[in-house]
């Protein structure tokens, strides 16, 4: 009989050890890694609080590098009502005060009630806040309604604390019941009102997430873009969230932190715009009350700068607006947050580009025309600016029509194009549609005609006369600065028309890249519009003598080693009884390679050859400046401030030779029905609550202010603060 070999049990117990302890090695792994941050939710007990932490942005940077948006660490006292409630209960045998509210339930008013937390508040936590010095008023019936509509979300009691101030806070053991400190990302917008109408601004999540929600104790809700880049690229820039765990003790006091899960930061977005000249259009800008500017490169469609004024810092509402901030911003009728750059206005005889095309498209662009001071459309004599000065233009061709921005010679050359083809020409280059860059408040503006006319003025019938005013980009036309600007691209490159392009790529924080922007061409003039590049050259030949020549519209704009091309335009408008008229210049530079297309509108104006053709000469003068070496400084801006005053003419000390000093009021004294397309972002800020009688601090002493006095009185030194804004912005309740 054979015996069993004794080694072999040993190794099978061992196989079964080491399967058990590969089994349990891999539940580990499974519970403390890979599902690591689902276990430390599900974790809550009697002893401790999850809270849901808000997931960090990633930045926003201009196509260099630089930062323009980024985040700082706002430190903040929340209230946890629910705690304090609870604390409250325990401690006073189960009873709570309660206040009695109405509510409609089925259609039906119905009586409920609940915890009334402005009392526990004011007999259980201002009393110690109070001793210590630290008490803040705030409202007491928003509080309330936080409590009946948010018992998930804490309270902010005070916020933006500078560290310092904060740190000597959470030094102090409160003791107190559903309080706690805590550090916030928020939004820094890095040079103050710079580039604000593009970048937007942040405010809470307007829907917190139930599901998600359930897994948490409080939830803290992350930011959300409101308005512009901010919004548009929100699903980019948006991170992930984290979870916090607070050690809570038996009178429910949150005693620490316990646990913790880091938020991830979302992707960076790269923007075509270069920051330098972003800073010089703006700086530039600030020389009239109201207007705008687009810098394009005519090479692919990317927007280098884009800017409007007045201007707004969104600063201001980070991590909330001040009531009476709010309320001055839409007080103020120059309207701060419109970006005039995107809205549509009458484009006067910049339009004139446009109509110039649509002729050579039908086949007259080599008829010339006469101007005897106007021309007659049934009862009415349309003049032309001339005829104001006593004179007329006689027998023109198209460029020299361009260059003195004849009206009289407009008005016959658009009727023998017809409407037609001007209407087809303005929408293979974007005009009467929004571009569908990603801003917010984008107008479409309009590109008249019959049908148009048919759909919005059903009484009227399209007539010479209206087609006449249309051909100088007068009565119903309406055009945007962007748009605009992209037909000066158009010109500029020979006939391309690209989609104007603001975002570069974007980028995740391990510098994956996770997508990017391509350039898209809307139409080619030569292949999709049936015009030559000697056609094209026409209308460009045109623009480089409005700047070049003697007689020409916008010698202003000349600039000493630059050959620059461009148009002017200055369309009629009223505010009221008081002239306002919009004025333009369209232009591009250098003439044989051109690297950059300028268009500028100013409100407000005598003319666009006194006023914008000079500001665009600054800017180049500044941009191609770079090329030396000479690279401006950014700092941050403070918002541009606007005003109703006429803007006769601009200098900037340049001295323009005197051989191109021409007449620049080319407006046509018509009955103009200029009107405008403007509208602010829809989006309501996170606006900070005034505290109300209820919530007012009743012991405050006079030798100190809040915080400030307790900590310089307790601690015998200066407060450091490192941050400008907190110095002049006391702390608030929401």
């Amino acid at each position: 009989m054979r015996r069993a070999i004794p080694g072999l049990k040993v190794y099978i117990f061992a196989g079964i050890i080491l399967m058990g302890l590969s089994g349990l090695l891999f539940k580990l792994w499974y519970v403390q890694i890979a599902h690591g941050s689902d276990y430390i939710v599900k974790s809550n007990g009697k002893s401790q609080v999850t809270v849901r932490l808000p997931a960090v942005r990633g930045e926003i940077l201009d196509k260099n590098g630089i930062s323009l948006v980024q985040n700082r660490s706002s430190f903040e006292v929340d209230f946890y009502l629910p705690a304090m409630v609870q604390a409250y209960r325990a401690l006073h045998k189960g009873v709570v005060p309660v206040v009695k509210y109405r509510q409609n339930v089925h259609d039906m008013p119905k009586e409920h009630g609940e915890a009334d937390v402005q009392k526990i508040v004011n007999e259980a936590i201002m009393p110690r806040l109070e001793e210590l010095g630290i008490a803040h008023d705030y409202n007491s019936h928003k509080l309330q309604m936080h409590y009946r509509n948010n018992t998930l979300v804490p309270y902010s009691y005070i916020q933006d604390l500078d560290f310092e101030t904060m740190a000597k806070f959470s030094e102090n053991n409160i003791g107190l019941p559903g309080v706690d400190v805590t550090v916030k990302p928020v939004r820094n917008y890095v040079y103050g009102a710079f580039a604000a109408h593009l970048l937007g601004y942040v405010g809470p999540e307007k829907r917190t997430d139930i599901e998600e929600s359930k897994k948490y104790n409080f939830y803290q809700p992350d930011l959300q873009g409101q308005v512009n880049l901010e919004l548009t690229l929100d699903d980019e820039l948006k991170g992930t969230p984290g979870v916090k765990i607070l050690q809570r003790n038996a009178k429910g006091v949150i005693e620490g932190e316990v646990g913790m899960v880091e938020p991830k930061q979302g992707s960076n977005v790269y923007l075509t715009i270069d920051a330098r000249i972003q800073f010089i259009v703006e700086q530039a800008l600030r020389s009239v009350g109201r207007g705008a500017a687009v810098v394009v490169d005519p090479n692919n469609g990317n927007i280098l700068a884009m800017a409007s004024v007045p201007s707004y810092d969104p600063n201001t509402f980070i991590p909330s607006i001040s009531t009476q901030d709010w309320v001055d911003i839409n007080k103020d009728e120059t309207n701060p947050m419109l970006n005039r750059a995107i809205s549509a206005y009458a484009p006067g005889s910049t339009y004139k580009l446009m109509v110039a095309l649509a002729g050579l498209r039908k086949g007259v662009g080599s008829r010339s025309f006469n101007c005897g001071g106007g021309v007659t459309y049934g009862n009415t004599f349309m003049k032309c600016w001339i005829a104001a000065k006593g004179g007329n233009h006689g027998v023109l061709n198209l460029p020299t029509a361009i260059k003195l921005s004849c009206n009289g010679f407009f008005y016959q050359y658009g009727n023998a194009a017809g409407i037609d083809i001007i209407d087809s020409t303005g929408a293979l280059l974007g005009l009467g549609s929004k571009t569908g860059i990603p801003l917010s408040g984008e107008a479409p503006g309009v590109l008249p005609g019959p049908e148009w006319l048919t759909e919005n003025k059903p009484n009227e019938r399209w007539s010479a006369g209206l087609t006449a005013n249309t051909s100088i980009g007068q009565g119903d036309v309406l055009a945007s600065p962007l748009q605009m600007a992209m037909i000066g691209a158009t010109l500029a490159n020979g006939g391309i028309c690209y989609e104007p392009r603001l975002v570069d790529k974007v980028v995740a924080q391990d510098g994956t890249l996770v997508s990017e922007t391509p350039i898209k061409i809307r139409s080619d003039m030569i292949k999709d519009g049936g015009l030559t590049a000697e056609q094209i050259e026409i209308v460009r030949k045109g623009m480089f003598r409005v700047v070049n020549e003697e007689g020409g519209t916008a010698g202003k704009g000349r600039v000493k080693g630059i050959q620059v091309a461009g148009k002017t335009g200055t369309a009629q408008f009223w505010r009221g009884k008081v002239k306002d008229n919009h004025t333009w210049f369209l232009s591009f530079a250098p003439y044989d390679k051109p690297r950059y297309v300028i268009c500028l509108l100013v409100q407000g104006a005598n003319s666009g050859g006194g006023v914008c053709a000079p500001l665009a000469a600054k800017i180049y003068t500044d941009i191609f400046a770079m090329d030396e070496g000479k690279i401006p400084e950014l700092v941050a801006l403070e918002p541009a401030k606007g005003n109703f005053k006429f803007v006769e003419s601009i200098d900037f000390g340049r001295g323009v030779p005197a051989a191109t000093t021409a007449a620049d009021d080319e407006t046509a004294p018509v009955d103009s029905d200029a009107r405008a397309q403007e509208s602010k972002p829809d989006a309501a800020p996170n606006i900070r609550d005034e505290a109300d009688e209820g919530g007012r601090v009743k012991n405050k002493k006079p030798d100190k202010k809040g915080l400030e006095g307790f900590f310089k009185n307790l601690f015998g030194g200066k407060k450091k603060d490192n941050n400008s804004n907190n110095q002049q912005r006391k702390p608030s309740a929401r």
